[in-house]
């Protein structure tokens, strides 16, 4: 990834489900809060529905002690797609889904992948970051995109 701890997070377009689809930055989003942004390669595979979303939603109360009041998950999906995968996981009040249909943030971030061999085109690594005040803090990415463990809610949070 081309961004890096210590980094300002870019100020890029994304997609909400919110009445309908509203496009805003993510910094808006996110305001000058303490949270957790992890992106990852797509909403209902197989990995990203297993492990990935449900351990930031199981870790509700860990989050909670780390003073953490946000937690978003990114994915290259449209913002139907992330809202009816967050509903299908429970995951409203716990994580925020924001949609990146056309990849803007997380080309900005450098971490666009090319999953075409898989049928998912261009994708987001799986990666997470702990953001305060804007302003990267800690991040994990993994190697592989269908391995979940740098990555993944206990560990990161073990780290932070």
């Amino acid at each position: 990834m081309r961004i890096k701890e210590g980094d300002q997070l870019p100020d890029t377009k994304i997609f909400i489900l919110d009445s309908g689809p509203k496009e805003i930055s993510l910094r808006q989003v996110i305001g000058e809060e303490k949270c957790i942004i992890f992106g990852l390669p797509g909403a209902f595979t197989s990995t990203c529905s297993t492990k990935h979303l449900p351990g930031f939603i199981n870790a509700e109360s860990q989050i909670k002690e780390k003073d953490i009041q946000k937690v978003v998950c990114v994915s290259v999906n449209d913002p139907f797609v992330m809202d009816a995968w967050g509903k299908a996981h429970n995951a409203q009040n716990k994580v925020l889904m924001v949609s990146d249909p056309n990849c803007d943030f997380t080309k900005s971030i450098g971490a666009e992948t090319n999953l075409a061999h898989k049928g998912l085109g261009i994708r987001s690594k799986r990666y997470v970051m702990l953001v305060e005040k804007g302003k990267i803090i800690k991040i994990s990415e993994e190697e592989i995109a269908g391995k979940c463990e740098a990555t993944a809610a206990e560990n990161f949070l073990k780290d932070i």
